[in-house]
């Protein structure tokens, strides 16, 4: 009897998982019988389970503790981190429909993915073992790697999927040793364990330190930064925009999310220690990213660097170790979302006169005359990524900037100021080819009023 209550506990603690999990099987067996068909319906469905377990973490009252013997927990971290990833995975959704359609690539499939992919993530940022985080992010991963190269008469599409899914299973594979490592060396796979271990011996081991030093590159391939960022601008570009869009937003906040949490909770007696290799990449992340989009011509590959210069940003917070910096990078990723989201969804909404999706910023030439409504929406949302006051992109910049000064970590501040600036460059750039450009050959006009609604 004591058993039966521990495990409804925790399935009931576990209850957002549990909902996608029954609705990723619903799903799929409304699909296998009504078939391509029913894609529309199918989407909608899937939005509505993603809905029930958003409400869910609002309504019922779950409380915070651990569950499955210490492999899950629950927190307002977790809740927090929960509701982006089921809003990212909703709006992908949706504001796939349309492009899907035209596409040619209208099956049932794409919902059921993305459903897999959201509950991999939910998994990830509630996981309290190192053996929970490989499975949630897996189980992300997977469903991610099919997600890229579901295109799949396009060879852009099926050469992104093949790279990601190659470069994937290595980023896994060194985040399996560095698991490997830990456990060899502290014989414990539990983030509680490990942070009282750690923090009782006052200094780690080599084995531990270099264990963690793997986990930390498998877990930098997942938010795209540098040195591991070399799948990005590829897999976005070859994956349909929407895929993309997705790529960009839920799975980074949720691999962030993750990163803090292993970071900060099972090792935050290492700080010294992983803050240099942080405080590294962070730095490396933030120039390359802005450096490397000032030569793109491609919309898609030029968002694909932003997302890697913005993850250097949102690192800043972390290598200050505190609770403030912790803060400002949940902040900077439900904002960054929203903002490359929306990037996205206008770039969903360019089309040309043929019905071609337009990508290359030579497309957009003059979109202010033909497209006066879209060109606003997207100098808005750049201008945002770009960090300018006083639109929201600003305040999460600002947050973890002041979470560096105040953790003493001025050259890192410093640089991500210098950084900042060589950002607006390139976002710049493409507002002056929307406004001031001559115009490129009329746009075709909008073909979805949900779209439309969601840019608004």
């Amino acid at each position: 009897m004591i058993a039966l209550t521990t495990v409804a506990a925790s399935v009931h603690l576990a209850s957002v998982e549990t909902i996608l999990a029954a609705g990723v099987f619903v799903v799929l067996m409304l699909g296998v019988f009504r078939g391509d068909r029913s894609l529309v319906p199918l989407t909608w469905v899937a939005v509505g389970i993603l809905a029930l377990a958003g409400a869910h973490l609002a309504i019922v009252p779950g409380g915070g503790g651990t569950g499955f013997g210490g492999l899950y927990i629950g927190d307002a971290f977790s809740t927090f981190l929960k509701v982006l990833i089921l809003g990212g995975a909703g709006v992908s959704m949706v504001l796939a429909l349309p492009y899907l359609q035209r596409s040619a690539t209208a099956r049932f499939e794409y919902p059921v993915l993305l459903m897999l992919s959201a509950l991999g993530m939910c998994m990830m940022v509630s996981a309290n073992d190192l053996l929970t985080l490989y499975v949630g992010l897996e189980l992300q991963s997977l469903a991610a790697y099919v997600l890229a190269a579901f295109h799949r008469n396009e060879a852009k599409s099926s050469e992104a999927g093949l790279k990601y899914f190659v470069l994937g299973a290595l980023a896994s594979g060194i985040l399996l040793y560095g698991i490997s490592l830990v456990y060899g060396f502290t014989g414990t796979t539990s983030f509680a364990a490990l942070h009282g271990l750690v923090r009782g011996a006052g200094a780690a081991d080599l084995g531990t330190l270099i264990g963690l030093v793997f986990i930390l590159s498998g877990l930098a391939f997942k938010i795209s930064a540098v040195p591991f960022h070399m799948w990005t601008p590829d897999v976005y570009e070859g994956a349909p925009t929407p895929v993309a869009a997705f790529f960009a937003g839920a799975p980074k906040a949720a691999a962030m999310g993750l990163l803090l949490r292993v970071a900060v909770g099972a090792f935050g007696g290492m700080t010294f220690d992983w803050r240099q290799i942080v405080t590294f990449v962070s730095i490396a992340s933030m120039l390359l990213g802005a450096v490397g989009a000032i030569g793109q011509t491609n919309v898609k590959r030029l968002l694909a660097y932003s997302s890697i210069n913005n993850v250097g940003f949102a690192l800043i917070g972390l290598a200050a170790g505190t609770r403030e910096g912790v803060t400002g990078v949940l902040f900077y990723m439900a904002v960054y979302l929203v903002m490359t989201t929306g990037s996205f969804l206008a770039v969903l909404a360019m089309r040309g006169a043929d019905g071609e999706p337009v990508e290359t910023l030579a497309s957009l030439s003059g979109l202010s005359r033909t497209r006066p409504g879209l060109a606003a929406a997207f100098a808005v949302f750049m201008f945002s990524l770009a960090g300018i006051p006083p639109l929201l992109g600003f305040w999460p910049k600002f947050a973890v900037f002041q979470a560096a000064m105040d953790a003493h970590l001025y050259v890192l501040a410093v640089v991500g100021v210098v950084a900042s600036v060589i950002g607006a460059y390139y976002y710049l750039r493409v507002i002056m080819t929307v406004y001031f450009a001559d115009p490129a050959p009329a746009f075709a006009p909008a073909d979805s009023r949900v779209n439309t609604a969601l840019l608004a």
